[in-house]
């Protein structure tokens, strides 16, 4: 391919910029609501008037019909045109926003919820595809440096801006805060994204159905397997079946259609199929990390929802430097060493939330913020673009759709282990410290001879800074844990292949 071939995008628009800040603006107002709604759930249960338990459907609802729907974003960019599509989704987001904001009760909450993912799922995939097609392959990483601000900064700023709406004004407007957002996208795609020619193109209702199932089943036994029991429930188990038949019967009906619902071929692509594999481990720490460290700090050290939100927010400040720096540096530098570099760092931050205790100020937790969000930007951004850097361009759109719901789905198994292991864990520490505080221990009857008398009182006060800290060191477990898989992710880096 000559240089002349290789500056000139696959998509010629009237002005980039404007289009690239609407795009973006989509993209966040999409991953704004991945987490946005976390700490605004007891407000929601108690206005709805729904359990803990049932209030979580809130979140299940818009994972599950997001993961469903994504899928189908491929076959709808070429059948419909991206420019519609798009448009459709950013429209019907907006409006289910809307009416998730006025609900009046639990039913009709899920209901917008799961309509909500529905149109939300094709706007990431889409803003990616055109991200790229706007832009020559040698612009690549600093397209990806700017769609990665908005993927990376939207997730971890959703906990402080949730805190923030639901404090100082009401839960609701932590949905209605997208309908100005969605408003401007809107406007600014229609004016500058062009209409492109549709293709016919069969959609294959038996290779969505199998790929359905399977996903929808996963999401369902992630989301269900820590009350039900896991692998002891049937319902589990069910769920399990289904999950390992739907994908063995949508792999068997790709391999053979001759217009399968996802084209197998672009798993030919050794650095697609290793891009997969890594933002897959990527899902798994970066989210399972935001997951954790709310309830860390609001349970176990006792800070309000908006200083929690506060603490937070400079992991957003690392990865927009890192952002900047990184568009920049992956036009001169090989890729693979920056995705290397990023992975050690948010190790190293890792490896030093492990030190944690429930008596700490915000020090530490900034400091391990910023680390880990400004090694989390020097790999997304590399990896997105040695990930799509051989990819033919007809892959494009079904590629990114499948690059965004593998890394759904590692921060939806990210989550489920995490929660796993704080719950196992925090019951193993707490029979470990109570076997300690015995009548015949040594230290009890120097230091605390109200427990050899029988104090109830005393006792109770015990049981609870023996809760306390088993808790806190089942934190600092999970967080070991996040460490390993990030260093798991190491070999990987020198499978992939440099792209000039």
């Amino acid at each position: 391919m000559t240089d002349a071939a290789l500056s000139k995008p696959a998509l010629e628009v009237a002005s980039k910029g404007l289009l690239t800040a609407s795009i973006m603006l989509a993209t966040i107002m999409q991953v704004l609501d991945t987490t946005i709604a976390n700490v605004a759930l007891p407000h929601m249960a108690s206005s709805l008037n729904a359990t803990q338990e049932e209030i979580t459907w809130v979140l299940t609802s818009y994972i599950v019909a997001s993961a469903i729907a994504t899928p189908v974003t491929g076959w709808a960019a070429v059948r419909l045109g991206r420019r519609s599509v798009l448009l459709g989704c950013i429209g019907g987001f907006v409006l289910f926003s809307m009416l998730c904001g006025i609900a009046t009760g639990l039913p009709e909450m899920v209901i917008f919820r799961i309509f909500q993912g529905i149109f939300g799922a094709a706007i990431i995939p889409l803003a990616q595809s055109i991200m790229l097609d706007i832009n020559p392959r040698e612009q690549f990483g600093q397209a990806m440096a700017i769609y990665g601000a908005g993927i990376m900064v939207g997730p971890i700023a959703g906990p402080t801006l949730g805190g923030y709406l639901t404090e100082i004004f009401n839960w609701r407007y932590v949905f209605l805060i997208n309908i100005p957002i969605g408003i401007l996208a809107f406007f600014g795609v229609a004016a500058f994204l062009p209409a492109e020619g549709r293709k016919p193109r069969r959609f294959d209702f038996a290779g969505f159905a199998y790929l359905a199932v399977a996903i929808g089943s996963l999401q369902m036994m992630l989301d269900r397997g820590q009350s039900a029991g896991w692998f002891t429930s049937p319902e589990i188990l069910l769920y399990a079946g289904l999950v390992i038949s739907g994908l063995w019967a949508f792999v068997i009906h790709c391999w053979g259609a001759d217009d399968p619902f996802v084209d197998l071929g672009m798993f030919r692509d050794r650095n697609f199929v290793m891009g997969l594999i890594f933002i897959f481990i990527i899902g798994l720490t970066l989210f399972s990390g935001l997951a954790l460290l709310p309830p860390l700090l609001q349970r176990l050290i006792g800070y309000p929802v908006i200083e929690t939100g506060l603490v937070m927010a400079p992991r957003g400040v690392g990865t927009m430097v890192s952002m900047l720096l990184v568009g920049k540096l992956v036009a001169r530098f090989d890729a693979r060493g920056l995705v290397l570099f990023g992975l050690l760092l948010t190790a190293w931050s890792l490896h030093l939330m492990t030190g944690m205790n429930t008596a700490m100020d915000s020090h530490l937790i900034i400091i391990t913020g910023v680390m880990q969000g400004f090694g989390l930007g020097f790999v997304f951004v590399p990896l997105s673009t040695l990930t799509f850097a051989t990819i033919a361009t007809r892959f494009r759109s079904d590629a990114t759709a499948m690059y965004s719901l593998v890394r759904n789905v590692g921060s939806g198994v990210g989550i489920s282990l995490v929660t796993v292991v704080l719950a196992r864990m925090s019951s193993v520490n707490h029979e470990e410290l109570a076997s300690t505080l015995t009548a015949q221990s040594q230290a009890v009857r120097a230091d605390v001879p109200g427990l050899i008398q029988g104090s109830p009182q005393l006792a109770a006060i015990i049981d609870q800074l023996a809760s306390q800290q088993a808790a806190m060191i089942a934190y600092l477990d999970n967080f070991f844990l996040m460490m390993l898989l990030t260093c798991a992710a190491v070999p990987i880096v020198f499978l992939l292949r440099s792209a000039k």
